[in-house]
């Protein structure tokens, strides 16, 4: 099994001899940091695995060489970070502007979203990108951790993603889950424009032992936000869109007559 970037820090802190502490003092990052990336928790962005190299006197470019995806033509690097993130978060709050978020689409959704790629992928990396997206949903399955509220601009459920079937079945799986008590789901009408959050899809991830984080994506890129000032200012413009979503009972109401319409 290929070495992972945390076995790779792990050894080298342990060969110059170093506790986890004294690494994260020497690279001016924190403790609980090091000792996320060593157990898989974490993938540095580049900033903190330049000061990590240059702590440890390595090569610059050792992170290209763990970056996941690189190897395995696997998801995108700056969408894997995000990804393991998720898995760790106990509060997530999405934000779809066009597409239901990635961990709430049913594998018919997922399909569709997938086959519209440009260019177009073979088969193989098709079915394991709706493999991938398949098998983030399984953080749902704890019916409490994490609390998931997904806020969803109108164009989301307009668009018949898939076809008329296929759309109307994936509001059917998020009625369910709002309904289930797993999520709640807000839509911003379209009444609402403009709104702060135009730009593209977000996420934002609290955590038990380490701050919140924001991933913000958009065309061929996306970024994982680290810095308390950037999270605190995205949580805002989340904040306000959400004060102008539809309640949780009318965006209910919307998602069921807008299923039955795709079904009429």
């Amino acid at each position: 099994m290929a070495k992972t970037y945390g076995q790779w820090l792990k050894e080298a802190r342990e060969a110059k001899g170093w506790t986890q502490e004294e690494l994260a003092k020497k690279a001016f990052v924190s403790r609980s940091l090091i000792a996320n990336i060593e157990i898989g928790n974490r993938f540095p962005n580049d900033a903190d695995a330049q000061r990590l190299d240059k702590a440890l006197g390595t090569p610059g470019d050792v992170l290209t060489t763990f970056r996941p995806g690189a190897a395995t033509g696997g998801v995108p690097d700056w969408w894997e970070q995000a990804r393991v993130l998720e898995q760790q978060a106990t509060i997530i709050r999405e934000f779809g502007l066009s597409l239901i978020p990635g961990f709430l689409q049913t594998e018919a959704y997922a399909t569709a979203v997938i086959e519209a790629n440009y260019p177009r992928e073979s088969e193989e990396r098709r079915h394991k990108g709706v493999v991938t997206r398949l098998g983030r949903a399984k953080l749902l399955e704890d019916p409490v951790t994490p609390e998931v509220w997904a806020l969803l601009d109108e164009a989301v459920i307009r668009r018949p993603t898939g076809g008329r079937e296929v759309m109307a079945s994936q509001l059917d799986h998020i009625i369910a889950l709002v309904e289930s008590g797993r999520i709640r789901a807000n839509i911003l009408p379209f009444s609402a424009t403009p709104h702060p959050l135009l730009d593209g899809m977000l996420t934002l991830m609290w955590f038990e032992d380490q701050p919140p984080v924001a991933y913000a994506e958009g065309v061929r890129t996306g970024m994982v936000h680290e810095s308390p000032a950037m999270v605190a200012e995205i949580q805002g413009a989340y904040d306000l869109a959400l004060s102008e979503a539809q309640p949780l009972h009318d965006s209910l109401g919307l998602l069921r007559a807008t299923a039955k319409e795709y079904r009429a």
